[in-house]
């Protein structure tokens, strides 16, 4: 019989195999087996590319981004996505996404450590859709997985455009369509069950709606916390802000001093109760869910449950490196960490 420390060996050989092209099914190193897929397939729009304004998707070659990167903390932090943009007859502004959701992927969270992800357009995590409150937006979801798969947002929509019980089958479409409200800083994500393995595997993303009056100009950044429990024990075994242990420290955040900075957090992380956000040398104004112009608090600590999100707004009067992290030793320790770099 192996040990445990065998058996997460065994795991870690097995999948990098997998990346190296040997044909392993991928089923077997998840939560457990598939969900039955008992109901019809879902069909939206039919669409004939599967073109984005985030990377671009290669339909030739799995969906695989032709840059074939899982996870960039760097392009994730500061890029939104802004859909593609028209006028209705009306004058309402319309934005539309091409979302792929696909479950065979692997990515290396942690050197010689490797995990089978589950991504929205190729990446964890998914691309961050902006639009401004009152704007139309058109989501055509494809499903490229092995597994029934929805979107969710959270926010104001009609029943049938919530991603829980329209189930959308391997192979098929389906789209949303609502309007964007109200102003906030929202998530999406998978809500198929069992919801855990969606969401843990890294079917998630930030939805943010802008205000009709838009917030003071600053240096914006999204900042998603989650972790990933490689071991399936149902614990984490990282913690990460965008998707990499330790990215931050190893490559600080630049920002400038006397230049405000927005942060857009959120909190997706599985299998542990809260999670938080501490920021070293300074305050930020608080705006819980972002739907206030007024802050709420003005602190250098928030804590969140899963889902919860903020808005933090600061300003820093001194140049030099500061730390930002969890204030949950163990996420720190485990790579909840980073450090902006003050510059002049």
């Amino acid at each position: 019989m192996l040990s445990l420390n065998n058996s997460k060996l065994l795991l870690i050989v097995v999948v990098a195999a997998a990346v190296a092209g040997t044909a392993i099914a991928f089923s077997s190193l998840g939560f457990g087996a598939n969900a039955q897929v008992t109901d019809k397939q879902v069909t939206g729009h039919s669409l004939t590319s599967y073109t984005t304004t985030g990377d671009v998707i290669d339909p030739e070659h799995d969906n695989m981004p032709l840059k074939n990167a899982v996870v960039d903390p760097d392009k994730y932090l500061r890029q939104f996505n802004y859909g593609h943009v028209s006028k209705l007859p009306d004058g309402t502004t319309l934005r539309e996404f091409t979302m792929v959701a696909d479950d065979k992927r692997v990515m290396e969270v942690s050197p010689g450590v490797f995990f089978n992800v589950w991504t929205f357009n190729g990446t964890v995590p998914g691309p961050t859709i902006r639009a401004t409150e009152g704007d139309l937006v058109r989501i055509h979801f494809i499903n490229n997985g092995t597994r029934p798969h929805t979107m969710h947002f959270h926010g104001i929509h009609a029943a049938e455009m919530d991603g829980v019980f329209e189930k959308v089958a391997p192979g098929g479409q389906y789209t949303y369509e609502f309007t964007a409200e109200p102003f906030g800083v929202h998530l999406y994500h998978c809500h198929i069950q069992p919801l855990e393995e969606h969401i843990s595997h890294g079917l998630y993303g930030v939805y943010i709606v802008d205000p009709k009056e838009p917030r003071p100009p600053a240096d914006e950044m999204v900042m998603m916390m989650n972790g990933y429990d490689t071991d399936f024990d149902g614990e984490n075994n990282f913690y990460t802000v965008n998707g990499i242990p330790f990215y931050y420290m190893h490559h600080p955040i630049q920002i400038e001093k006397d230049r405000l900075v927005r942060v857009y957090l959120v909190n997706i992380l599985e299998f542990d109760q809260i999670n938080n956000f501490h920021l070293h040398g300074n305050l930020f104004h608080l705006y819980r869910t972002g739907t206030s112009l007024t802050p709420d608090e003005y602190t250098d600590m928030v804590t969140m449950s899963q889902g919860e999100r903020a808005i933090l707004e600061f300003t820093y009067k001194y140049p030099g490196q500061y730390m930002f992290h969890a204030h949950k030793t163990e996420f720190a320790e485990k790579g909840w960490q980073g450090v902006f770099l003050v510059k002049e």
